[in-house]
């Protein structure tokens, strides 16, 4: 859909690049920028040009959550782009140029060509994602969270690390765990069922 190809290079560049950092990394500049004081960027910013007092993002409850899910979306949209990046420099381009030649807006080439292309790759993210609520990403967590934010930044993968390596106990946390793999397997099974169902197509 991008004519101009250095545009599309640096927005590649910019999409996949956070998919290739650490979490470690990432969880470094955030702390970096919300950092109470004149050394957070952000603060900095609000500061000098509102004359605010300092924030601490990290230790607020109320905005910890936000924090957490932009810092994944922002972390992810990288692999997803690849993806659908390679589905949509593989449809053939004389679908566009027929439909241009027949009268189809840009708006009806995108709901009848460019959507029916990356279904089969929406429904597999979809199914992939579903099959993983259960299993939230560990080091995400463990890496923002702090004891001031712990009661909303605790999650299953957190728990069990707690609870197991820290306290010992071992079988409790392996029936957790082994609990946590039965539910995604079974939402495994039912939202690629429901996608075929939906959509025609599914992860098999």
């Amino acid at each position: 859909e991008m004519m101009n190809r250095h545009m599309k290079k640096i927005i590649q560049t910019i999409s996949y690049l956070p998919h290739f950092l650490s979490w470690i990394i990432v969880a470094g500049i955030f702390y970096q920028m919300l950092s109470p004081g004149q050394t957070g960027i952000i603060n900095g910013y609000l500061v000098k040009l509102f004359g605010i007092e300092s924030i601490y993002f990290m230790a607020e409850q109320k905005y910890f959550v936000g924090i957490t899910v932009f810092a994944e979306i922002w972390k992810s949209v990288g692999w997803s782009a690849i993806l659908y990046f390679a589905t949509l420099a593989g449809i053939d381009p004389t679908l566009y140029e027929v439909s241009y030649i027949d009268g189809a807006s840009r708006s009806r080439q995108i709901l009848h060509i460019t959507l029916p292309s990356l279904m089969p790759v929406i429904s597999l993210m979809l199914v992939l994602k579903i099959s993983t609520i259960f299993t939230i990403g560990f080091e995400r967590l463990f890496l923002l969270q702090n004891p001031l934010v712990l009661s909303v930044s605790e999650v299953i993968s957190t728990y069990v690390y707690r609870v197991g390596l820290l306290k010992s106990q071992f079988s409790f946390t392996t029936a957790i765990g082994l609990t946590q793999s039965i539910l995604g397997f079974l939402l495994l099974l039912g939202s690629n069922k429901l996608s075929k169902k939906l959509m025609g197509t599914g992860l098999y």
